[in-house]
């Protein structure tokens, strides 16, 4: 985790009273960037489990979507990073779908930020 995690973080933290991070399983991550990811899942839930801003890390349900994960946590925002445009329009459809818990959800993009 780089400073540009660490200040996003932060700022969705201030955004709540609860941060909960979910951790893309390594499927979908191999699946979406065409590659495995450098650190698996467990070792990026064991990071971000010492951050102290996050008060619970999940592992994603994995291929079949995020709603299950967001239907679990039932958020009332969702803060995702700047290079998550693919994801955002994913969850913006799921919402629309008519998610009972995610109809009041807000979805906030953080900026690219030089670190």
């Amino acid at each position: 985790i780089h400073d540009g995690h660490h200040e996003f973080i932060k700022e969705a933290k201030m955004q709540g009273e609860h941060l909960v991070a979910i951790v893309a399983r390594d499927s979908v991550v191999t699946k979406l960037k065409g590659k495995a990811p450098i650190h698996n899942e467990a070792s990026r839930i064991a990071n971000l489990l010492q951050i102290p801003e996050i008060d619970r890390v999940l592992l994603g349900y994995g291929e079949e979507g995020m709603d299950n994960t967001l239907r679990e946590v039932n958020p009332s925002l969702l803060f995702l990073g700047y290079d998550q445009e693919a994801l955002c329009l994913v969850l913006q459809k799921e919402i629309k779908k008519g998610i009972k818990k995610l109809q009041h959800s807000k979805m906030r993009k953080c900026e690219k930020r030089p670190y």
